[in-house]
């Protein structure tokens, strides 16, 4: 999910827009992970954007925050598939409910620049 207009508003609205961001693609690896858990030779990918973010943000500069995923370190079974479904289920639940909490921050955040505008 991108939020273009957001991101174009100020520093904080990046940063939230860019967690959004993250927290989505993490939500659709997650679930192609847990698609492909019958898939003999799958290999099950995680994404990591956080450290991006944090440089993005000690450089001053959300627009440039990367996403990458990355291969885990889960063990592979007989079929060559390393997806572990309750790996997947707990990332999934913490994923979400980070989600939640970054489109929370959003609304708050538009609520707070409402006010300040006198609507």
């Amino acid at each position: 999910m991108s939020v273009p207009a957001l991101a174009a508003t100020d520093a904080v609205s990046s940063v939230l827009g860019a967690a959004l961001d993250g927290l989505s693609m993490r939500q659709r690896v997650i679930a192609d992970n847990i698609a492909n858990i019958d898939t003999p030779g799958f290999r099950a990918t995680s994404v990591d954007f956080e450290s991006s973010l944090r440089s993005a943000i000690s450089s001053g500069d959300a627009s440039q925050v990367g996403v990458a995923t990355t291969p885990t370190d889960t063990p592979v079974g007989p079929d060559g598939n390393n997806v572990d479904l309750r790996k997947e289920t707990v990332a999934a639940m913490q994923s979400q409910f980070q989600y939640q909490m970054m489109t929370r921050a959003v609304s708050d955040r538009f609520d707070i620049l409402r006010i300040s505008a006198g609507a």
